[in-house]
This record gives C-alpha cells, sequence and structure tokens, in this order.
C-alpha cells in the first residue's frame, strides 16, 4: 500500500433561431423584476421572509474524504479524484493526503490548474483503491455593491472567461439571447443583474437529470428545454455573460455542511456527500472584482425547498436567496477548479466538459461516473473546531 502526502495550495489566477414568445414575456418580466432590484441591492427582508443572510469574516475549517473503488476492474485500470484547487478570499485549499492500493500522485491537468490525485493500477490488483482527505477553509461571500475599489485585472489575466469552450458558445443563439436580455442596461452590474434575472426567470430546475447535469447551453437554447440542474444553468449564465462581453467562469466544487439558514436543499449531509457536487459562478465587474453568482440554486429553492413548485421568485422563502445569491453565497460549500474542456492525464476516454466527480477508466474504458454498481464512491466532511 503506498501513502503519499502532497501539498494541494495553489493561486487561483490562472439566434438563428427566435426565441419563443413564452421566453419572451418572460424575458421582459425578468427585465420588469432587474429594474425593481437595481434600485437597492441591499433591501432589506420582509418580515415574512425566510432568513438568509450569510455574513464574512469567519472562517471554518474542513477535511473532506474521498474513496474511490472500481468494484469490477478489467485489466489495468486508473482514477482520477479532484481536489480543492482555489486560493482567495473566500476559500484556502491546504493540503491534502492520499492512500492508494496501486501508485499515486499529485498531478495537474497542465492547463488551467485542475489539480487532483491520479491513481494508477496494473491488471493484477482486484480491488484497486484510492483515498484523499483534503483540508480547506471556507468563508461566506456576500457583495458590498458600495465599494468599488478592486484593483483592476489585466485583459490577459481575464480573456481565458471570455472565450467560448466546447460546451459554451459566445455566438450564435448564444449572443442573441444575451442581447435580448440586457436590451436597455447602461452599466456592467445591470447587464450581470439583468443575465441573472433572465436564468431565474426561464430556467427551471429539473431533478430527472442525471449528476449536475451536462451543461450543453446550445442545446438548450436550441431546443428551448431549459430544465437542467447546476452545471446546466450556470454555464447557461456564463455563457451568457460572455456573449455580451462579461467575463465569467464556473466554479465547480462540493456542499460540505448543512446550511446554517434551515435551507435543505441549500446544504449537505456531511457524512453522506456523494451527490452534493455542486457547480457555482463567478463573474467579473470592474471595481468589484470576481462577485459570487448562483441563479441555479435559487432555481433548486423554487422547485425543491418546498412540497409545492414556487414559480415565483418574490416568494418569501425565494426572495431572500434570489437577493443574495447575486452578489454572495454561504460558506458551506468548497470549490474545486474553474476549469472546462478538462484533459485527465494519461486518459485514454475523451475529454471532460467539466471537472466535479471522480473518474475512473478499466481495460482502457471510461467508466460512468454516475453509475455505482462500476464506479463506486464515498465522499465525507468533518469540520475541524479546535
Amino acid at each position: 500500500m503506498t501513502t503519499v502526502f502532497t501539498p494541494a495550495r495553489v493561486a487561483a489566477r490562472p439566434f438563428a433561431r427566435p426565441i419563443a414568445r413564452r421566453q419572451f414575456l418572460r424575458t421582459a418580466a425578468a427585465s420588469a423584476l432587474s429594474a425593481a432590484y437595481l434600485d437597492s441591492f441591499a433591501q432589506s427582508a420582509a418580515p415574512s421572509e425566510r432568513q438568509f443572510a450569510p455574513q464574512p469574516g469567519t472562517w471554518r475549517t474542513f477535511e473532506v474524504t474521498t474513496r474511490v473503488e472500481i468494484a469490477a476492474p478489467k485489466g489495468a485500470s486508473q482514477a482520477w479524484v479532484p481536489v480543492p484547487s482555489i486560493d482567495s478570499d473566500w476559500q484556502r485549499s491546504m493540503d491534502s493526503v492520499f492512500t492508494s492500493s496501486g501508485t499515486a500522485r499529485m498531478v495537474a491537468d497542465g492547463q488551467q490548474g485542475a489539480r487532483m490525485v491520479h491513481a494508477q493500477f496494473d491488471a493484477s490488483q482486484s480491488a484497486p483503491f484510492v483515498e484523499v482527505t483534503s483540508r480547506i477553509q471556507t468563508q461566506n461571500r456576500l457583495q458590498d455593491w458600495k465599494s468599488k475599489n478592486v484593483p483592476a485585472e489585466s485583459a490577459a489575466a481575464l480573456a481565458p472567461y471570455t472565450r467560448a469552450t466546447a460546451l459554451i458558445p459566445v455566438d450564435g443563439i448564444v449572443l442573441s439571447t444575451a442581447t435580448q436580455a440586457i436590451a436597455g442596461a447602461k452599466t456592467d452590474v445591470q447587464k450581470a443583474q439583468m443575465l441573472f434575472d433572465w436564468i431565474v426567470t426561464n430556467t427551471y430546475r429539473e431533478p430527472k437529470v442525471r449528476g449536475c447535469g451536462e451543461g450543453d447551453i446550445k442545446a438548450m437554447l436550441e431546443t428551448g428545454n431549459l430544465g437542467g440542474k447546476c452545471a446546466d444553468l450556470n454555464a447557461l449564465f456564463v455563457g451568457l455573460c460572455r456573449a455580451v462581453g462579461l467575463p465569467a467562469r464556473d466554479v465547480y466544487g462540493l456542499r460540505v455542511a448543512p446550511s446554517a439558514f434551515g435551507y435543505k436543499e441549500l446544504g449537505g449531509i456531511s457524512a453522506k456527500l456523494q451527490g452534493a457536487q455542486h457547480c457555482r459562478a463567478e463573474v467579473y465587474l470592474q471595481g468589484h472584482g470576481w462577485v459570487a453568482m448562483d441563479p441555479a440554486d435559487v432555481a433548486k429553492v423554487m422547485r425543491q425547498e418546498t412540497a409545492d413548485w414556487i414559480k415565483d421568485p418574490r416568494n418569501p422563502v425565494v426572495a431572500p436567496v434570489n437577493r443574495v445569491l447575486f452578489g454572495g453565497w454561504e460558506g458551506n460549500w468548497m470549490a474545486y477548479n474553474t476549469a472546462h474542456d478538462v484533459v485527465l492525464p494519461q486518459a485514454q476516454g475523451p475529454r471532460l466538459g467539466f471537472f466535479m466527480y471522480p473518474h475512473a477508466e478499466t481495460g482502457g474504458q471510461r467508466l460512468d461516473a454516475y453509475a455505482p454498481d462500476d464506479l463506486r464512491y464515498r465522499i465525507s466532511a468533518k469540520e475541524i473546531t479546535a
């Protein structure tokens, strides 16, 4: 058995078809809603609203353990486990330790800073496994919209976050949808708000989607099927932002603890986190820097927080979440990376649209990351309070 210790701390800088009438009306409603929100980003909650008020300033420390097993190896096998690779003013990625029945090492994708443990097993290994424990610190985020003193990043640093990816084009139907959605916006903040509202108003959470979704935003818009999960809805937000010149990125990670505000859909059960993967987003706004965004979680609360599907974001259950997640999020979540089109080192299977789940191959074939009979994994988190 091989045991390795490796620091994992790194810096994180690295239509053709017209919109349907129903969508157009929703877009108009979103624009009206945006106008109301833009009067005051910090409006106070009504007494009847539930509370969702994360405040930055208190760091929490977690140890997150992921164990991956290949259930039925068919020759030589290998596995890749994402580790937190983000250092910022809201997350500190510290160290990772890992053990394996094969050989394992810390590697990176070589392009976008996504780090992972890569384990390899020869054909004689009948029970391949790799287990990774990473320590991170997180805190809540909440944008101070009155302050505009964040130094500007260079055009070169922002360029990767305006480009197209395999699943996120920035032309055609994406560009025309985004252009229509921001009609009348005068500032970048207004554009971001109107695109956020467009996602909340026009898309919806679809619980039947496997995993976190695929993030194929062109297909979503062309088919008019705007249901999905976080990797779909937040990718659509990112693509719409990029299409109109706002640098934006998906942030792929994992819920590690329950919500402190009682929202069952906005937290994870720490002892059993497989399935707790969650993608968020950031948009870069001049003077504000990288700003937290999560319209997909607004959609999740609307669809799944109560027994009834809530259709109005002004509903007292949804309103505080809708308000905060434009510019903030709760720190019961950790980020792995912001990478797209990820090539797993030494993999024989295709590149990934994003890297948020463990992956494995055996006998040269990629296993289904969502099929527990083939690729078994367990994730748990423990908060360190001492």
